[in-house]
């Protein structure tokens, strides 16, 4: 096979390198590692198994099992496509170790022997900060909350993990020490991409544009299917929709990308899909990244033919001075009860529920928390029972496991009889489930001590880039007046023109709307600001929206601070992670001008005025 000088020396000289995904997250679609190894040519696959949720399960599945940690349905992947990929030289690089990378490799080495295989397999440490947390906020390191401020020590909770968010260099020296499988723990989802392209490319540690090319490649492909039409506004364009092919890129020396996937699997790779993936879950247009900082309003799409999207012009700035961490503490206890309410008066039934609940418990503020939320699907004089059913759902949560479980259930069991009219319950349990709080902080880069660590014994210590305390860059300018004081306006849904993808940021939630023309880019970048966002979503009062504008790809995206209250987790929003929210957005009704609506639509509508603001 030769020595690794030798290997690296191949690498470098290739036009491009394949990288594909089959995990988006823990759960996903398990014969996806299969399709992407057998269904085309490949040079890396790689897996995104981690999410701050996904943290906290692991950290359950480890009270069970003190050998877990990790995902678990990667083994059993890995078992199907191994001797695969070593037959064809394709390397495997996944964050799938979680909190025990050290555990899963040492299983994936039983699993080969087991075959009758020997790759050479690494794994990556150093994330890990629980046991130094003490230790850090004596040297100065309080943890503060990234959305709050407040220190970890004035909250006064027990983290049960604590992981930094690591880099690419330790992928990127595995591979050049001659690895086939890097398990890695918690390191950004787009550094499983960044890593085996510096690899291949030889990149240095301040090759900064080359490597924020790399880093919008991994946010592409990240979500698996989302870049290939999952999740998409405009799903109805599609070509298929069903069992959607998993997204690769081919990365060039340069950085520079083509966004595509296997041919004859289902779905489409255009440029909107991949714009609808390039806005979920930011930020600033300032993408950081342990490596680099990427300029996400640099991203220059273009049609490189059918399933191909070129990725090009993207800038870097140099790597930030600290590591994000994600912390997890256990936050109590939460139970909910769901009523279903029929027909007439459904607010005065669902106060009168209300009522017997809260005087059978001794009050609301028996409990540390309490979520009542009235969800109106009710249709006057429906045709079928149950259009004519709104539901009342109430959520309590507290440090007292018992008050929330049985004697919550209690409570609701016991006014069955003598409640509204048509009471019958949807979902109650006799269990409280416990819940888990996201806590973001940073810590800086140096106290770090991040190591590759082989199967053989070998270890290998990762050098940090050069960094540089992060500014963020200039921005673009507001949002302008509209087109013209003239144009005819019709009311439509938002949608028609504009599409949107959301999703959650810890406590915030994130709106990325785009259009599709840059005559519609104009008139929503005029339009829609955040005081216009506030109006189309009046559950975000009182909270402060973010707004942040990505020309080249005709994009708008939206932060609305603390609307998931502490994170998926624990927030009790019937829709914890924001992912409906955008398409909500895109339902609105709002003034659009005529001229921008599909041909034929509402051609009999009177135009309509502005309304006031």
């Amino acid at each position: 096979m030769g020595d690794s000088t030798e290997k690296v020396k191949m690498a470098a000289t290739r036009d491009i390198l394949r990288i594909g995904n089959c995990s988006g997250y823990y759960g996903d679609r398990f014969s996806a590692a299969r399709e992407m190894v057998e269904d085309g040519p490949l040079d890396v696959l790689t897996g995104d198994y981690l999410a701050e949720l996904t943290m906290l399960i692991l950290w359950k599945t480890r009270q069970r099992n003190a050998s877990g940690g990790y995902a678990t349905t990667f083994l059993a992947q890995m078992e199907q496509i191994l001797g695969t990929c070593l037959d064809r030289n394709i390397k495997v690089v996944t964050n799938a170790g979680g909190l025990n990378p050290g555990g899963l490799a040492a299983e994936l080495g039983r699993v080969a022997e087991k075959l009758g295989l020997n790759p050479s397999i690494a794994h990556i440490e150093g994330d890990d900060l629980l046991d130094r947390i003490p230790d850090l906020q004596k040297r100065g390191h309080p943890f503060d909350h990234l959305g709050t401020g407040e220190s970890l020590a004035d909250a006064g909770v027990e983290p049960v993990t604590a992981n930094a968010y690591l880099g690419a260099w330790g992928i990127t020296e595995a591979l050049r020490a001659d690895a086939d499988i890097v398990v890695c723990p918690r390191v950004t989802d787009a550094s499983l991409v960044v890593g085996p392209a510096a690899w291949a490319f030889d990149w240095q540690r301040d090759d900064w544009d080359r490597l924020a090319g790399a880093v919008v490649a991994g946010h592409i492909i990240e979500c698996g299917p989302q870049a290939t039409g999952g999740n998409y506004a405009f799903f109805t364009e599609l070509p298929t929709t069903a069992h959607l092919g998993y997204p690769l890129v081919e990365v060039a020396a340069d950085g520079s990308c083509v966004v595509t996937k296997h041919p004859g699997t289902g779905g489409a790779v255009t440029v909107d899909t991949v714009t609808a993936q390039i806005v979920y879950e930011i930020q600033t247009p300032d993408y950081l990244n342990p490596d680099v900082v990427a300029r996400f309003d640099s991203i220059t799409l273009s049609d490189d033919g059918p399933d191909r999207v070129r990725v090009s012009g993207v800038r870097g700035r140099p790597a930030p001075d600290t590591a994000k961490v994600c912390l997890n503490y256990e936050g109590g206890y939460r139970n909910s009860a769901t009523f279903v309410v029929t027909g007439l008066d459904i607010e005065a039934k669902a106060d009168f529920a209300v009522r017997c609940l809260t005087d059978a418990v001794g009050g609301a503020e028996t409990f540390a928390e309490t979520d009542i939320r009235l969800i109106r699907t009710d249709k006057e004089n429906a045709s079928s029972n149950f259009e004519a059913q709104a539901r009342l759902r109430i959520t309590v949560k507290d440090q007292d496991e018992h008050k929330v479980g049985r004697r919550f259930f209690k409570a609701v069991a016991e006014f069955g009889l003598g409640s509204y009219p048509g009471m019958y319950l949807e979902q109650c349990d006799r269990v409280a489930s416990s819940y888990g709080v996201y806590w973001p902080a940073s810590v800086p880069v140096d106290v770090l001590d991040q190591r590759v660590v082989f199967q053989d014994g070998r270890k290998l210590d990762v050098a940090l880039p050069p960094v540089r305390s992060y500014q963020p860059s200039e921005t673009g300018p507001a949002a302008g007046q509209p087109i013209t004081d003239t144009d005819e306006t019709i009311t439509a849904p938002l949608g028609l023109i504009v599409g949107a993808r959301s999703g959650d940021k810890g406590g915030d939630a994130n709106i990325g709307f785009w259009a599709r023309s840059d005559e519609a880019y104009a008139w929503m970048r005029s339009y829609l600001d955040s005081e216009r966002l506030h109006d189309l979503l009046p559950e975000a009062a009182g909270l402060d929206i973010d707004r942040y504008e990505l020309p080249r790809l005709r994009a708008i995206n939206f932060v609305v601070r603390g609307l998931l209250g502490d994170g998926v987790a624990a927030t009790t929003r019937p829709d914890p992670q924001a992912k409906g929210l955008g398409e909500y957005l895109r339902s609105r009704f709002v003034e659009i001008p005529r001229a921008l609506l599909p041909e034929g639509y509402a051609l009999d509508a009177a135009p309509k005025e502005e309304p006031a603001r």
